[in-house]
């Protein structure tokens, strides 16, 4: 199993991509702490964990409040002794529009979900996997601000490219305590943040080479293997999972 043994943190874990992940990171014998603002689902998906012989603790709360941060390190080293690894991944794509005529609030609004939880994330894992020799953090970004600027996501764009910069710093930072860190930037995923309008499906679909979108086990087995030890030489990565639609342009 190819997380046996190891503790790992998943933020957005109530549904989607998140969702995915605990339940393929329980399979693959990861401790799980899953944190999100849905106590319901959380506890739901803890249950399943549980039934089938997995490891899972919830904490529900908000990425924006650095306490929050702490406070899932803090779970992760009570219940399971400690932490090896952490699945950054929630985010909200915030009010689409010119920047011209954004919203402060919005703009602040989507900084402080996908952008300010990346740095109160790796203030607290990071002396956690200190402890326990090293360890893997993999934040989830987005090709968008990164290979191509859509119009009207300037706030998203902003916040997901800046993790990729502070992901480089801080694998640069910590690549000498055996801490890696790495960026995933993935394509158009079924969840609901793509919400349920099936013309928006057919025109995103044909932005991807593949001409589809992705499963959120998709997203999640490409974290997988950044958490995992097969990524051992793999750092400061800016790992793109999206269906060629970087590439695409037909």
């Amino acid at each position: 199993m190819l997380l046996n043994g190891k503790t790992i943190i998943i933020t957005g874990a109530s549904s989607g991509i998140g969702a995915a992940a605990a339940r393929i990171f329980a399979a693959e014998g990861a401790k799980l702490v899953l944190g999100a603002r849905r106590a319901e689902l959380l506890e739901q998906i803890t249950e399943d964990i549980s039934a089938n012989g997995g490891e899972a603790a919830f904490l529900v709360g908000n990425v924006e409040d650095r306490g929050y941060a702490e406070a899932l390190v803090k779970l992760a080293e009570s219940r399971f002794g400690g932490l090896d690894g952490a699945f950054n991944n929630a985010g909200v794509t915030g009010e689409m529009g010119p920047i011209p005529d954004m919203a402060d609030s919005n703009w602040h609004k989507v900084m402080a979900v996908n952008l300010n939880s990346g740095f109160y994330a790796a203030k607290f894992q990071i002396p956690a996997m200190r402890k326990r020799g090293g360890g893997s953090i993999v934040f989830t970004s987005s090709f968008v601000g990164h290979t191509i600027g859509l119009p009207g996501m300037g706030a998203y764009a902003a916040a997901k490219a800046g993790l990729i910069g502070m992901t480089q710093v801080l694998a640069a930072e910590h690549g000498p305590e055996n801490i890696r860190v790495n960026a995933l930037l993935p394509g158009g995923t079924m969840t609901p943040m793509a919400g349920d309008d099936a013309g928006f499906h057919e025109v995103v679909r044909g932005f991807h080479a593949l001409k589809r979108m992705a499963e959120p086990s998709e997203i999640a087995n490409a974290a997988l293997f950044l958490l995992s030890d097969h990524a051992s030489f793999v750092t400061g990565s800016a790992m793109i999972a999206d269906g060629g639609n970087s590439i695409n342009k037909l």
